[in-house]
């Protein structure tokens, strides 16, 4: 007996409808849809981006949908992501470790405290003039 998974290739083609497939294949074909997401978004495959938004529209997913829609809002931004090499990720780490700080800090100390622990310890001078 040979078994197949049905949505995967529904997932693959865009030709499911999601409130008429039962709730492991949603499960399955969302899958399916993220896994194409991922492979588009490493690939940097633009034509492959707005296919993938055409299926997602068109699954009948609504969660899916969703998703498709506001991607297609902002698709400037989304094939910026795509194409370019650029990446925010420094900013927000430092963002991330301010935010800790201060969370660590909060209602403990002013101004003095968080920035002795924001700024590096400077050494003194070993040498006299």
């Amino acid at each position: 007996m040979v078994m197949k998974r049905p949505a995967a290739g529904l997932a693959a083609s865009g030709a499911c409808a999601g409130r008429s497939l039962p709730r492991r294949d949603r499960k399955e074909a969302k899958r399916g849809f993220a896994m194409r997401f991922r492979g588009i978004m490493r690939s940097g495959d633009i034509d492959k981006l707005t296919t993938w938004i055409d299926d997602v529209l068109h699954s009948g997913i609504y969660s899916m949908q969703r998703f498709g829609r506001s991607l297609r809002q902002d698709l400037d931004a989304v094939r910026n992501a795509v194409t370019e090499p650029w990446s925010n990720g420094q900013v927000e780490g430092q963002i991330n470790r301010l935010k800790t700080l201060k969370r660590a800090m909060y209602g403990r100390a002013g101004v003095e405290l968080l920035r002795a622990r924001m700024l590096p310890l400077q050494q003194p001078s070993s040498h006299t003039v």
